[in-house]
Parts: C-alpha cells; sequence; structure tokens
C-alpha cells in the first residue's frame, strides 16, 4: 500500500465531509460529493487568464458529465471577490473551487462552501515561517528537516483550500487562523474563538516524478 493509500484508508469519521471521493479522470464521475477531480495536464498556461481558463474549460466538462448535460448548458461565473461559482444550470447546489499547478487542475465539488487547492514541494527554499500560525510553525519545526518542505507545502496547501472556502482569499491573513495536519491526512480547521470551523483531507500526489499535495476544505460552520 503506498503511502497516499495508507493515508486514505486510515481515515475516519469526521465531521462533514466524512469521507473525499478523489478522481484522476475528468471523465469519470462521483458517485457522491464532496469530490475532487485532480487532472494531469500537459498544459503550461504563462498567464492569469489562461490558467482561468484553463480551469474553467476543465471544471464544464466534469460538470456537464456530472449532471448529466450537454456542454452549453453549463455556465461557471464568479462572485464578487473572485469565487468561481456553478451559474447554469440554476439552483443546482453546488459549491465549487478550482485550482491549477504544476501540471494539475484541481476541481471541488461539494454541497456546502468548499476550497481546493494544489502546491508543488519547493526543496530549495526555506519556509516563510512569518506567515503561519504559532502552532503551525511549532509543528513545521518539529518535523525532520529533510521532509519540512513537503510538510510546509502540505500545510499550504490546507491553508489556502480554507480561505477559498471562505470566499476571501488571502485578504485574510494566514496567520490568523490554524491548521492542523494528521498522519492520516485529515485536515481541520481553528479560525478564532471556534473551536473547529472546518475540515477535510490531504493527499500526495504523484505527478511525473514530482510530489503534489492537495488539499480540500469544507466549512462546516
Amino acid at each position: 500500500m503506498s503511502r497516499t493509500q495508507g493515508a486514505m484508508a486510515g481515515a475516519g469519521a469526521l465531521p462533514y465531509p466524512a469521507a473525499m471521493i478523489w478522481l484522476r479522470n475528468a471523465d469519470d464521475i462521483a458517485e457522491s460529493l464532496p469530490a475532487i477531480w485532480l487532472v494531469a495536464t500537459p498544459e503550461r498556461p504563462a498567464t492569469l487568464p489562461e490558467r482561468s481558463a484553463l480551469r474553467r474549460g476543465v471544471a464544464a466538462g466534469i460538470l456537464a458529465r456530472q449532471l448529466g448535460l450537454p456542454l452549453a448548458a453549463i455556465a461557471i461565473g464568479h462572485e464578487a471577490g473572485g469565487r468561481p461559482l456553478v451559474a447554469q444550470p440554476s439552483g443546482n447546489g453546488l459549491h465549487l473551487s478550482l485550482a491549477t499547478r504544476a501540471g494539475m487542475v484541481a476541481v471541488a465539488l461539494a454541497r456546502r462552501p468548499v476550497g481546493v487547492d494544489v502546491e508543488a514541494v519547493d526543496e530549495t527554499a526555506a519556509p516563510p515561517m512569518g506567515v503561519l500560525h504559532p502552532e503551525e510553525s511549532a509543528w513545521l519545526l518539529a518535523q525532520p528537516r529533510a521532509s519540512r518542505a513537503l510538510a510546509f507545502a502540505r500545510l499550504w496547501s490546507a491553508k489556502e483550500a480554507y480561505v477559498k472556502a471562505l470566499g476571501t482569499g488571502f485578504a485574510r491573513a494566514p496567520e490568523s487562523f490554524a491548521v492542523s495536519l494528521s498522519a492520516e491526512g485529515r485536515v481541520t480547521v481553528r479560525d478564532g474563538a471556534d473551536a473547529l470551523v472546518a475540515s477535510g483531507f490531504s493527499r500526495i500526489i504523484e505527478n511525473g516524478g514530482q510530489e503534489i499535495p492537495a488539499a480540500a476544505i469544507v466549512v462546516i460552520g
């Protein structure tokens, strides 16, 4: 069993979501939600509009197959703050989050606010400790030095997924809330006085010899 499979198999009961469906093919249909499609792509868009077009194109195809509709019936819009939404069909009750990184497009669908992020592991850079909550900094420094870059990428992808679920992005100070990662891949978020406001999963994906973690957070409070 791989490290990723072991982490997922060990994930027990959580608040919503109790489980997460991970799919690697854009043609796959999720049997239930929440679900994440992590789709490898050879495209390397250089600009923000190009990255946005790639994300939305992949997401529209996934939504069409998931909902059993023609592609022309799908429209992806965005809120004033930039968070994507399923504009058509209307009244669908779906929440959407998108990400692009290092040859991967991530599409998350859920029945509650959801965020997804993908981060590449950078072995050459020191983790920027100043943007972390004190509890996160302590956890990161407790990791073996050789695995600290991977640990930081997992942590940061979870933090970014959370602020995407909030719809604020990093207009919200990243050090103002604390993400916890378990060995089994569980993610929990404490924000302000609340003991738990969000939960989800972190996963490491092999992609062309590169380890890329992806994290999804669903806000529950």
